[in-house]
Formats: structure tokens, C-alpha cells, sequence
């Protein structure tokens, strides 16, 4: 959780596992074969978090994975994004922690110029997400459920 990985290593998967009401964002540049995956916890920090969390939180995930990306050789006019996750685990408790997180990674997105071209959020199954460095393809299996592509 609050992990951020890019990578333009041929062959590479980044992973996300139990994405509850957490984000995954999956960012791609096919044409520079780089890509990138965040596991956002939550929309915006309060106070000042550690360095080490910082990544936890949408509002410093998103611009630290698109600029990141941009280290690596990649460009927003060519990046793509997908959303993975935001499902509302807390619903009896009034927490609506997941479409809060959706909504939040969305804003960030789009400021960015970087599209949404796929999204699995919602429901009240965990997801798992997996990044192909190689072809760009970003794939969600359901918990329970069968591996599938979102976005190729």
C-alpha cells in the first residue's frame, strides 16, 4: 500500500494486489515503453505525512508518477491511464472511501492531460491490477474472479 514503481524494462509486470477501496493507477506510454503503477490509499494528505508515505496519497501520487514517467523518457502527450480498485468496502459505516479515491485520482489525472482510456472501480470486490512493461496492457482479476485485459 502507498507503493509507487515505474519501469521501462522490457518484460517487467507491476503489481498491485488487494486493491479494496485503495486505487491502483496504472500509467502507460506505449510508444517509450515505459509504465508506471500507484496503490493509492487516499484522496489527499493531512498534516504533513513521512517521506516514506507519501505516495499513499492521491494528491502526491499522481504528479510523482506522471513526472516520473517523464524522467524515464515518456510523454503525457502519448500516456495513458486506467483505474483499478475504489470498491466501497466500508458502505455499513458511511465511509465512502473508494468513490472519494476515484473521484480524487480522476481530478489528478486529468490536470495532468493524461486520459482515463479504462476504469474497474467500484462494487465491493477487491481487485488485483498487473502492467505489461513490454506491449503496455493493463489487466484486473476480480477477487474470485478470472484474469482480464482492461486496456491494451
Amino acid at each position: 500500500m502507498g507503493e509507487l514503481a515505474i519501469s521501462d524494462t522490457p518484460g517487467e509486470v507491476l503489481v498491485s494486489l488487494g486493491l479494496g477501496s485503495c486505487i491502483g493507477l496504472a500509467v502507460v506510454d506505449k510508444r517509450a515503453g515505459v509504465a508506471g503503477l500507484a496503490h493509492i490509499v487516499l484522496p489527499a494528505t493531512t498534516g504533513t505525512p513521512k517521506p516514506e508515505a507519501m505516495n499513499k496519497f492521491a494528491d502526491h501520487a499522481v504528479p510523482a508518477l506522471v513526472d516520473g514517467m517523464v524522467e524515464r523518457g515518456a510523454s503525457r502527450v502519448f500516456m495513458q491511464a486506467a483505474l483499478v480498485g475504489g470498491a466501497s468496502m466500508f458502505a455499513g459505516a458511511g465511509l465512502e472511501v473508494g468513490s472519494r479515491n476515484a473521484d480524487a485520482v480522476r481530478e489528478l489525472v486529468a490536470s495532468r492531460r493524461v486520459p482515463v482510456v479504462a476504469e474497474a472501480v467500484g462494487g465491493s470486490r477487491g481487485r488485483t491490477v498487473k502492467v505489461d512493461v513490454t506491449n503496455g496492457t493493463v489487466s484486473v482479476r476480480e477477487a474470485g474472479g478470472t484474469e482480464e485485459v482492461l486496456a491494451a
